[in-house]
């Protein structure tokens, strides 16, 4: 296939994943916004007011930006592994696979759609999110690419989930048992200067941390994080995730029996 080919076919995936979310939007768009709700007043008014400052901000200001990344985790993992492993369980997988498009292109064609859907939703909980906060912007370039490469990373991750599940149990086992609790654990709630020395060195295995606190430090100016060893940590997970989604496709592994 040409150029021209080519991007009609990764437009027709992205745009079908697109219209998939948005045609049961109830179920995929409201829920983060609840839940994100549900967070601001609980942590945020409730104990926020207990707990006071953290580094020199207001508690629901330091979490907003966290939980704005939280959502865009979940939303554009979950969209992906759902989505393409629907497509296994109806078998249409093997049309995509002996049509001309290229692999890469399969593989954008969905990335698109969960970012697309994690994108959606982070407007969404920023939106409600003024409503308890007064948002500030110290650096917009830094919070658009943090939110853009977040997103391209776990709508990779969910759909390697996807291409590896044998079962719609199999794609909510590593959100329920590793992505949760890695989320948790990426100083949404907290900052990481605040645990001893051991564990703030054990955090950093953590790639969420520098997620979080790129984010954070769009919004705030400030991070627990070095900014260049958070981009890098993204791109280099973007690169390994990518190129091995495109090995699973090409190799036909967990699509053809």
């Amino acid at each position: 296939m040409d150029f021209s080919g080519n991007f009609i076919a990764l437009k027709s995936i992205w745009i079908k994943e697109c219209i998939r979310f948005l045609r049961i939007w109830v179920q995929t768009l409201v829920p983060p916004a609840i839940t994100m709700s549900l967070y601001f007043v609980i942590f945020g008014n409730l104990i926020g007011s207990r707990i006071g400052d953290m580094s020199g901000f207001s508690y629901m200001e330091f979490i907003v930006p966290g939980l704005i990344m939280m959502s865009v985790i979940t939303n554009s993992y979950s969209n992906v592994a759902s989505a393409f492993y629907s497509t296994k369980f109806q078998k249409s997988i093997e049309e995509l696979l002996v049509s001309p498009v290229p692999n890469y292109i399969i593989v954008l064609g969905y990335m698109g759609g969960g970012m697309t859907r994690g994108l959606f939703v982070g407007l969404i909980v920023t939106c409600v999110s003024m409503f308890f906060v007064d948002i500030q912007i110290h650096n917009l370039v830094v919070i658009v690419l943090t939110v853009f490469l977040t997103s391209a990373v776990f709508s990779l991750a969910g759909l390697i989930n996807a291409i590896f599940a044998n079962s719609f149990d199999d794609i909510s086992i590593i959100p329920t048992f590793i992505l949760t609790p890695l989320t948790y654990l990426g100083g949404v709630f907290y900052s990481i200067t605040l645990l001893p020395e051991f564990w703030q060195n054990v955090s950093q295995i953590n790639p969420i941390i520098y997620m979080v606190n790129a984010f954070r430090f769009g919004f705030l100016g400030y991070t627990d994080v070095n900014l260049t060893v958070a981009f890098t940590v993204l791109i280099t997970f973007i690169t390994v995730l990518f190129l091995t989604a495109l090995t699973l496709i090409k190799k036909g592994i967990g699509l053809r029996h």
